[in-house]
């Protein structure tokens, strides 16, 4: 029987994304994870899947079409990163992969796109989706026309997408409500900066923090969730209206993006030592303001993953060969501060 890349991943105690990368010489992989993986599949005498290359040289070309919302956040942009390093090795095999990019969120466009991929013949589709009973529908009835659809990031459970690559978001925010609760007084007053009420990812996570501040800490008043849409200058604009009403207030909870707008405004009023502030993802200016005690604490998921691992998976699945049977494949939650950078 022939060697499969899961089994090497089950070994080696990492993700068959990571042995991919590994095995393939791409990405980011710590060169010591690549070295245990390259032994592990030679002392298993792993062949490379000639299927793949077969099915996706042939008369067949397999096209994966890759949808992201909110593709100018500093989070979209490293998912952005893995789907790229991803399109390179499906089309080393042969395949080709389309990735189409959204300002913010936007249903119509994302519907637009799954449209026009429908029409290009794509046969696996990798979406960022929102909640919307249409996309819902259109889901539905392109998985029945067999079109294979992940999410990642955030996700649609009650849809027939094969399976969810990301966080588990209400994991999360439990996480971030149980660390906030450690940090702030009893009777401390905590603001909730969130996306938007479309971003099943973000909505998830408010509800997790809640969840865990409310049955842990009853006595901390929960103010919010105000919604920015992932802008700074309306993150910033909304905790300058808070101070106004709640001077008192002790933390922040920002389960989307925004942190630069909300970061410049504690310190515009030397309020960095003063209000504690939880944020999700390691990009961008997040881990200079950890750094400098801003930030209180950061829950990191593997952004770069997401984009790589979905179009690997997708890739792999459509010749015959998927690595993931479970429906949720979570990543773990890391949650760093300014001593473990």
């Amino acid at each position: 029987m022939a060697v499969t890349m899961q089994q090497i991943a089950d070994l080696a105690g990492v993700s068959r994304g990571t042995v991919d990368r590994a095995l393939n010489n791409r990405g980011r992989i710590r060169p010591e994870v690549a070295e245990k993986i390259k032994m592990i599949a030679k002392e298993l005498g792993y062949q490379p899947n000639i299927a793949a290359k077969a099915l996706s040289s042939g008369n067949q070309i397999l096209r994966i079409g890759v949808i992201l919302q909110y593709a100018d956040t500093p989070t979209i942009q490293t998912v952005l990163e893995g789907a790229k390093d991803a399109k390179q090795e499906v089309e080393r095999f042969g395949g080709r992969v389309m990735i189409d990019q959204i300002k913010g969120g936007d249903v119509r466009q994302v519907l637009d796109i799954m449209r026009g991929y429908k029409e290009a013949g794509m046969k696996g589709i990798v979406l960022m989706p929102s909640n919307d009973e249409m996309l819902k529908n259109t889901i539905n009835r392109y998985v029945d026309d067999g079109i294979e659809i992940i999410t990642i990031n955030s996700d649609l459970e009650d849809t027939k997408r094969r399976c969810f690559v990301g966080q588990d978001n209400y994991a999360g925010g439990c996480v971030a409500g149980g660390l906030m609760g450690e940090i702030i007084p009893d009777g401390g007053k905590v603001m909730i900066i969130s996306g938007s009420a479309d971003n099943t990812a973000t909505v998830k996570r408010t509800k997790g923090f809640i969840a865990e501040l409310s049955y842990h800490y009853p006595s901390i008043k929960i103010l919010g969730p105000r919604f920015a849409y992932d802008d700074n200058w309306v993150a910033g604009k909304l905790l300058e209206e808070q101070l106004e009403i709640t001077p008192d207030l002790k933390g922040i909870y920002m389960p989307a993006q925004g942190e630069i707008g909300v970061c410049k405004i504690l310190k515009k009023y030397e309020l960095e030592k003063k209000i504690k502030l939880i944020v999700h993802d390691y990009e961008g200016e997040n881990k200079k303001n950890l750094k400098e005690g801003v930030i209180d604490f950061v829950l990191r998921q593997d952004a770069y993953a997401q984009g790589y691992e979905s179009v690997m998976e997708i890739f792999h699945s459509l010749c015959g060969n998927p690595g993931h049977k479970e429906e949720f494949c979570y990543e773990d939650i890391v949650i760093k501060t300014r001593c473990n950078l």
